[in-house]
């Protein structure tokens, strides 16, 4: 019987500063079953080579010399629907998720460049986004705690370290082996604070990235 791979994720780069666009370039290049297709400096270089269908991923450095990777994102987004839309900055710029175009907003993640250096996690990153997730910064999640009186700050502890966990891409069974439990714990958990978030099954939203965007709007920095 022929075994038919998985297509490989087409990824773009948009990074002004040549030295870490050729390390983001040459590490996801060598990862199997990704394929970068663009690596470029600039919005006006962008907008020339990340056609529509051309990439799954683009990967967009928020400060471009010729506007930021913001802007370029809602315009790729609304040109094609389905791109996933990984934001990398040098600093704590999150929170920014949480004022993208309604129409837009769906599928963008957020790493920082001084902290998410792992191989790991921009790769696990890249991949989650291009099966539509949303996946934000795992090192300025644990600087968060939930703000008071806010649907987040209800959940059980157990219930916020699978919130956690799921805003950083795990799936339900890396959750459960991160946290020591079986797979059918984790779901009953995500299910009792879906219900104490009040996310409902919309078939128009994606659950989990309607979980971890709320995460992030309702915690902020550890006093």
């Amino acid at each position: 019987m022929t075994t038919i791979e998985p297509a490989a994720v087409r990824v773009g780069i948009v990074e002004d500063q040549p030295l870490f666009r050729s390390m983001l370039e040459l590490t996801l290049a060598s990862v199997d079953g990704i394929d970068v297709v663009a690596a470029v400096g600039t919005v006006r270089e962008a907008e020339k080579v990340l056609l529509p269908g051309a990439v799954d991923v683009a990967i967009l450095d928020i400060d471009l010399p010729d506007g930021n990777g913001i802007a370029l994102g809602v315009v790729l987004r609304r040109k094609q629907p389905d791109l996933g839309i990984l934001l990398l900055s040098a600093h704590d710029a999150m929170e920014l998720l949480l004022d993208l175009p309604a129409d837009v907003a769906q599928g963008w993640s957020y790493l920082s460049k001084t902290s998410s250096t792992s191989t790991d996690i921009l790769v696990s990153a890249v991949r989650a986004v291009a099966a539509g997730q949303t996946i934000l910064d795992p090192t300025l999640l644990d600087r968060m705690t939930p703000r008071a009186g806010t649907a987040v700050a209800r959940l059980t502890d157990r219930q916020y370290a699978v919130l956690r966990l799921l805003a950083q891409g795990l799936s339900n069974a890396g959750i459960g082996d991160a946290l020591g439990i079986t797979e059918k714990s984790v779901q009953n958990h995500i299910n009792a604070l879906y219900s104490g978030l009040g996310i409902d099954a919309d078939p128009a939203r994606n659950p989990r990235v309607t979980a971890a965007l709320r995460l992030l709007e309702e915690t902020g920095p550890s006093a």
